[in-house]
């Protein structure tokens, strides 16, 4: 009865106040009654915000309105960490964007003057390589031992481990442009060539979705080629112990022997505490078998140390088969 009465008053004084809602509001808050335990409504001496608070407490059926916000902070505070940790390595994708648009920006200024030279894409590259390699060195702290063992000229076949997101090798690429002036076709999943938009970076850094054929094409013609055998698997489903995932996969290795190119192994050391998977969730490993697509979700980009370690090569020797030639190089890659 007692809020039914101070609403009747409270409508009653909103028509004497010219219908004006804020004077309302006001004329409420100092209104003075005897009854403690009443609320504002009740004309208690409230402030304005302290009015509005406890009139939202009534509607809403909060008994303490200051209990729920906590509990908001509460949730706020503990979600907030795995929010971080889900979203940075979307920043690596947003990284590969700026990077396609900014070919886009390239190829327009130069279209006219160098629309049919074989140097087009040349300063496009060495930009970008030196934006990746500042992310490398402010992020990662990035180094790299043995690029001289990458020669300055003719083939070479560089098989590595692949992480979760492949962000060392990126780096690499752009210590390669930048220290030896020189590119490296690489061989990726056929889902990259149906990513919206990256068309223009695969052909500019010249990735490959295969055939054999093509791989032993590009070495005979004197290119560095790049081959990660466990592929998309090894990203989304190798963990912290750095398991290789290969199987039975030996035709990186027959592409070698064919092309009668050395083979040097790449690995990147703390890769994977800087980027992980959800890849030992059962459903997502039963996802990707049926539909081939990386729909496991990665979290990560930890600022963490990254090293990258080239190992010898390993020459061409006539008659060896693929799968000998694998298991050597899995032997002395530097994990």
């Amino acid at each position: 009865m007692l809020v039914t009465a101070a609403i009747r008053a409270l409508t009653k004084s909103c028509f004497d106040h010219e219908g004006n809602l804020i004077q309302c509001v006001l004329f409420c808050s100092v209104q003075k009654m005897n009854f403690r335990n009443e609320s504002c409504l009740s004309w208690l001496p409230m402030t304005y915000l302290t009015c509005l608070i406890d009139i939202w407490e009534e509607w809403i059926g909060l008994d303490n309105l200051e209990d729920y916000l906590n509990y908001v902070d509460y949730l706020i505070w503990v979600f907030t960490p795995l929010i971080i940790v889900f979203i940075l390595p979307f920043l690596i994708v947003v990284f590969l964007y700026l990077s396609i648009l900014f070919l886009h920006v390239y190829k327009r200024k130069n279209e006219l003057k160098e629309a049919y030279s074989n140097s087009l894409w040349n300063g496009a590259r060495k930009t970008l390589a030196t934006l990746w390699d500042g992310h490398a060195a402010i992020w990662h702290g990035y180094e790299i031992y043995g690029l001289e063992k990458i020669p300055d000229e003719g083939p070479a076949l560089i098989v590595y481990y692949h992480g979760a997101i492949p962000v060392d090798y990126y780096y690499f690429l752009a210590k390669l442009i930048i220290h030896k002036g020189r590119i490296c076709h690489s061989v990726g999943d056929h889902f990259l060539f149906k990513v919206p938009g990256f068309k223009p970076l695969l052909e500019v850094f010249s990735v490959m979705h295969g055939p054999k054929e093509e791989c032993v094409k590009a070495l005979r013609n004197g290119h560095l080629l790049a081959i990660s055998p466990g592929g998309v698997r090894e990203a989304l489903f190798s963990d912290e112990t750095y398991t290789i995932m290969w199987g039975n996969r030996t035709g990186f290795a027959q592409v070698a022997i064919d092309a009668e190119v050395p083979v040097i192994p790449m690995f990147t050391q703390n890769i994977r505490e800087g980027f992980r998977t959800l890849g030992g969730i059962r459903v997502f490993r039963w996802l990707y078998e049926k539909c081939r697509l990386p729909l496991v979700p990665v979290y990560g980009g930890f600022p963490v140390k990254f090293r990258t370690y080239l190992g010898d090569p390993i020459p061409y020797v006539p008659g060896i088969t693929a799968a000998e030639l694998a298991e050597k190089i899995l032997r002395i890659l530097p994990i």
